[in-house]
C-alpha cells in the first residue's frame, strides 16, 4: 500500500496541469533543482525503491546536485504511507498479508495492536536505519517533460501513440530544468529535474465513489471506506453496506455487532475453499500484468483472486449477517429501492468500492490510451521510460511493491544512469 505524495483531488486534473503556457513552463525550469531519481510516495512501493537505489550507490539530494542522487517526495506529515489512515480495528491479526520491507524484518507486533499503530512505527525505523531523507509533506502537482514545449518531448508531435520518447538529450549550457533528457517534477516545495521518476503514490487518496439516481437527495449518512473510524458511530442506525471485497466483508462483520446491516453487490460473490498458493498467485499477477501492458485499468484484487474465507466472513456468516443483496437500483431521502421495487430504509450507506490509481499528476505527459490506463511492462511505462510506476497494476501488494522497487532501480541504474560512452 503505497503513500500518494500527489495534490488534492481536483487539483491534479489533466485539464488543469496542462493549461500551462510555455513560459511559464520556462521559468519553473529555470528554477528546478537537479537530480538523478524522483521518487513520488513513501508508502511501501517508495520506500522499496529508495531502499534499492541506496543499495546501487545513490545517496538522498541533500545540499548538493548532481548525478548520483535521489530524493523522496511524500504528502504526509509522518512516516507509514496509507497505514496511518486505516481504521482503529484493523488490527495486526486482521490485515492481508503484510509483506516485509526489503532489508528489514518486521518486529513480531502484537496481533491486536492497531495497523494504524504498528506499521508506521516499522516505516519511520526503516527510513531511519538506511537514512533516506523523505520530504514531507510535499504535495506533487505535475511532472512533465522538460525542454521546448515541456509538455512533449521536442519533434514529438507527430509520435504515434505507443511509442517510446526520445532517449535522454545533452544539455550543455541549459539550467538542468531545460535539458529535453529530463522530467520535471513540480511540487508545492520547488521543481525537481530527474533523469527518472518513480511514481509510487497507490491508491489511497483517490477513492471510488459510484453515482446511482438520487444519490444526492439521501438524508442519511454516506461515507466512504476510507473515512470509517469504528462501529460504534452507527449505533441505532440501519446501513446498506456497498462492495464485494475484503473490507466490505471485514466491515459488515464489525457493523453487524451493533446494528443491523443491508450488504448489497453488483455481483454475486463467489467465495473461494481452495489455498491461494503460489501457482495461482503467478497466474493472477500474469493476467494484471497483461492488462497493464494493454493499458487497461488495473482491475479490483477481488475481481483477479477472488474472495477467501477469512475469519471475519466466518463470523459474519456464523450470525446471519453474511447474506448478500443485488445492487440497489436508486436511492431515495430514506433508503433505497430494489430491483424488484422493494423498498428498504437506511439511515446510512458505506461505500466499500475501492480505491484508483493517484495519476492525475502525471496527465501532462499524456501516457493515458483509449483503453482508460497507462501502458506499464515490468515497471516501465511503454510510452515514456524515463517513468516507472510501482505499487500499481500487478505490483500493488506488498511483496509485489518489493519486487518492483527493486525492478526499477536495476533499470534505472543501468540503463537511465550509467556513464555515456567516450
Amino acid at each position: 500500500m503505497q503513500n500518494a505524495a500527489v495534490a488534492p483531488a481536483g487539483t491534479g486534473t489533466t485539464e488543469a496541469v496542462d493549461a500551462v503556457s510555455d513560459g511559464a513552463v520556462d521559468a519553473v525550469a529555470e528554477a528546478a533543482a537537479a537530480v538523478d531519481v524522483v521518487v513520488i510516495g513513501a508508502g511501501q512501493a517508495g520506500l522499496s525503491a529508495a531502499y534499492h537505489l541506496r543499495r546501487r550507490g545513490l545517496v538522498p539530494l541533500r545540499s548538493a546536485t548532481g548525478r548520483g542522487t535521489f530524493v523522496v517526495l511524500d504528502a504526509e506529515a509522518g512516516p507509514g504511507g496509507a497505514w496511518q489512515h486505516r481504521w482503529p480495528s484493523l488490527t495486526m491479526a486482521s490485515v492481508n498479508g503484510i509483506h516485509d520491507l526489503p532489508g528489514m524484518h518486521q518486529p513480531e507486533p502484537d496481533p491486536r495492536s492497531p495497523s494504524r499503530q504498528v506499521l508506521p512505527e516499522y516505516f519511520a525505523a526503516f527510513e531511519e536505519q538506511f537514512e533516506l531523507a523523505v520530504r514531507r509533506p510535499v504535495r506533487v502537482h505535475a511532472v512533465r517533460r522538460a525542454g521546448k514545449r515541456a509538455g512533449r518531448p521536442a519533434g514529438s508531435a507527430d509520435r504515434p501513440a505507443g511509442s517510446a520518447a526520445p532517449a535522454a538529450e545533452g544539455g550543455e549550457g541549459r539550467a538542468p530544468g531545460q535539458e529535453p533528457g529530463r522530467l520535471l517534477v513540480e511540487s508545492d516545495h520547488g521543481v525537481f529535474a530527474a533523469r527518472a521518476v518513480v511514481n509510487a503514490t497507490g491508491t489511497w487518496s483517490k477513492p471510488f465513489w459510484p453515482r446511482y439516481p438520487g444519490q444526492e437527495t439521501f438524508r442519511g449518512r454516506q461515507l466512504h471506506v476510507a473515512q470509517y473510524a469504528s462501529a460504534a458511530e452507527f449505533e441505532g442506525r440501519r446501513v446498506v453496506i456497498v462492495g464485494g471485497g475484503v473490507s466490505a466483508i471485514q466491515l459488515l462483520d464489525e457493523i453487524s455487532r451493533v446494528t443491523e446491516t443491508l450488504w448489497v453487490t453488483r455481483r454475486e460473490p463467489v467465495f473461494s475453499e481452495e489455498p491461494f498458493d503460489e501457482p495461482r498467485r503467478i497466474a493472477v499477477i500474469n493476467r494484471i500484468a497483461e492488462r497493464t501492458r494493454q493499458g487497461l485499468t488495473p482491475e479490483s484484487v477481488v475481481k483477479a483472486t477472488g474472495l477467501f474465507w477469512t475469519p471475519w466472513a466466518r463470523a459474519a456468516q456464523a450470525r446471519g449477517a453474511l447474506v448478500r443483496h443485488p445492487m440497489f437500483s436508486r436511492i431515495e431521502p430514506d433508503g433505497v429501492r430494489m430491483p424488484d421495487g422493494a423498498f428498504e430504509p437506511a439511515q446510512a450507506i458505506l461505500w466499500a468500492t475501492g480505491f484508483r490509481p493517484a495519476l492525475d499528476h502525471l496527465a501532462p505527459l499524456g501516457l493515458r490510451v483509449p483503453g482508460g490506463g497507462i501502458r506499464v511492462d515490468e515497471t516501465r511505462a511503454v510510452d515514456e521510460p524515463r517513468l516507472f510506476l510501482i505499487g500499481y497494476g500487478p505490483s500493488a501488494s506488498t511483496v509485489g511493491a518489493n519486487r518492483a522497487g527493486r525492478r526499477a532501480a536495476t533499470v534505472i541504474v543501468r540503463e537511465l544512469l550509467a556513464p555515456a560512452p567516450s
